[in-house]
């Protein structure tokens, strides 16, 4: 059993950055491929980024490469999201994940956070 925790959300302006953090229970937190996706009321959720046990593989989505950044401590049971040059169509309520299967597709994901909110203003 793995519990997520997420935090850093909030209001931020465009062009501005916010780091959200996901904190999970439990000693096996190193054998989980750990996820960020995020949804918009009424649409379905987003895959955002995905990082491997180790941390050394991750994978971004279309609509955040190259402005968000997904890592892990392994040692503080610890998931980020790092997130640049937000834009207002990044605002959407963000989820942490975990899995013991690779894969961008929400259904691989057995665990979740409560997630928490990011806004972007324009």
């Amino acid at each position: 059993q793995v519990q997520l925790v997420e935090s850093g959300g909030g209001l931020v302006q465009a062009g501005g950055s916010l780091r959200l953090s996901c904190a999970a229970s439990g000693r096996t937190f190193s054998r989980y491929v750990m996820a960020w996706f995020r949804q918009v009321p009424g649409q379905e959720r987003e895959f955002v980024a995905t990082i491997n046990w180790s941390g050394n593989w991750y994978v971004h989505g279309d609509s955040v490469k190259g402005r968000f950044t997904i890592s892990r401590d392994n040692a503080k049971n610890t998931v980020y999201l790092q997130m640049n040059s937000l834009k207002p169509e990044d605002t959407a309520v963000y989820y942490c994940a975990a899995s013991q299967r690779y894969g961008s597709d929400e259904g691989n994901y057995d665990y979740w956070g409560q997630g928490t909110q990011v806004t972007v203003s324009s």
